[in-house]
């Protein structure tokens, strides 16, 4: 699994940042039509297979799967409606979020290639209705998934970094920090940087 793990909101932002070394990176399209969805996973897919990046897409598993994507990132409610079998029978790997242990059991019971915990701290992007874990709940999941790699999400900074890997986190993934900086391109390889160190 890899240490730094990018989201972004639109393939635009995607082109930009994956060339300066992103190995691993979520689509994560929001409050669009399904034609517009549909082109930018594609463009995506075809843009992350020419830099050797891993794309992951956010929610839109059936776009995913009718796209030839290989992997897909899903949320509790995304459950719901997913057709896991489906996913299974094409190849296609699924991360999971998780936030309590009920959605810990039943995100396991699933087979994830990995398991998101958050927000780990407090998280600008979105009103989050859970508190930030911290990095006891960190811990906690990376006893509790065993050898299921396990993503940090929310609120992170490469100085907060050192202490999220040592809780036990396996990649740390970053949407806010990187979003909202004064040069994207020179935080994403701050971020590349601190996760190799």
């Amino acid at each position: 699994m890899e240490r730094f793990y990018l989201i972004v909101g639109h393939v635009g932002r995607l082109e930009l940042l994956v060339p300066q070394g992103v190995k691993l990176v979520q689509l994560r399209i929001k409050d669009q039509p399904e034609a517009e969805v549909r082109r930018q996973i594609a463009r995506a897919r075809d843009f992350c297979a020419v830099h050797g990046a891993q794309l992951v897409v956010n929610d839109h598993w059936q776009a995913a799967l009718d796209l030839n994507c290989t992997f897909v990132h899903l949320g509790q409610e995304d459950m719901e409606t997913a057709d896991f079998a489906a996913l299974r029978r094409a190849g296609v790997r699924y991360g999971l979020s998780t936030h309590d242990e009920a959605e810990l059991d039943r995100a396991l019971s699933h087979d994830p290639a990995y398991v998101a915990l958050g927000p780990v701290y407090e998280t600008l992007l979105k009103k989050m209705k859970w508190a930030p874990q911290g990095l006891d709940r960190v811990r906690r999941w990376k006893a509790l998934v065993g050898d299921t790699p396990l993503v940090a999400i929310g609120g992170l900074t490469p100085e907060r970094l050192p202490g999220v890997f040592a809780a036990g986190a396996d990649s740390a993934a970053v949407v806010t920090d990187i979003q909202q900086a004064a040069d994207p391109e020179r935080r994403t390889r701050e971020w590349i940087e601190a996760c190799t160190s």
